[in-house]
């Protein structure tokens, strides 16, 4: 049982993660055909550091 613990918030932090990247490439791609948005990358910022909260506090 533990081990399946384990393997889903493996799981969910690489999910995070490709969320992360995803919007990564979304935001730079509105950037450069629609001009910088600051909103946007704000929301990018937080998604990031609630990734890596993630990372930090996997057991």
């Amino acid at each position: 049982m533990n081990g399946s613990t384990n393997g889903s918030t493996s799981g969910s932090t690489k999910v995070m993660g490709a969320l992360t990247v995803g919007g990564l490439v979304v935001v730079t791609a509105y950037s450069v055909a629609l001009g910088s948005n600051g909103w946007l990358w704000f929301g990018w910022v937080v998604l990031g550091l609630l990734t890596l909260a993630m990372v930090v506090t996997r057991p």
